[in-house]
């Protein structure tokens, strides 16, 4: 991998990921040390996460190296596919409309409700009982 990257930072619900993109390379992902395969096994998480390449019409031209933290494999798919969006534009700055449109940079604001005291979870109450 060259030297010269782009970086973007993505969020989703409590996951964190570090998207660093290095341009002129053979499409090789590596996400925490492991192949992107390996790390996300599910096929429909890949393609989530892709689709900025796709968008952009830029698979196999780049290298992409992923630190991620926290969440599940959710969170972590949805922040992965924001940094990858922000990292993109970072080094294209006029795909930055067709992006918008695509909906991949508008980050997900929705996070897990605080449990309530006298409740089972955020919202679900205990079971009446007349007796």
């Amino acid at each position: 991998m060259s030297t010269q990257y782009f970086e973007g930072v993505g969020r989703r619900k409590s996951a964190t990921a570090r998207v660093r993109i290095y341009p002129g390379g053979s499409g090789e992902v590596v996400v925490n040390d492991k192949a992107l395969n390996e790390y996300f096994p599910r096929e429909g998480d890949v393609t989530a996460l892709m689709e900025p390449l796709e968008v952009s019409e830029m698979q196999g031209g780049l290298d992409m190296t992923v630190v991620v933290k926290g969440g599940g494999i959710t969170g972590q798919t949805g922040a992965v596919r924001l940094g990858l969006a922000r990292a993109l534009i970072k080094y294209q700055p006029e795909l930055r409309p067709v992006m918008r449109r695509a909906g991949l940079l508008t980050r997900d604001a929705r996070e897990k409700e605080r449990k309530k005291p006298g409740l089972k979870r955020a919202r679900k109450a205990p079971t009446y009982t007349k007796r």
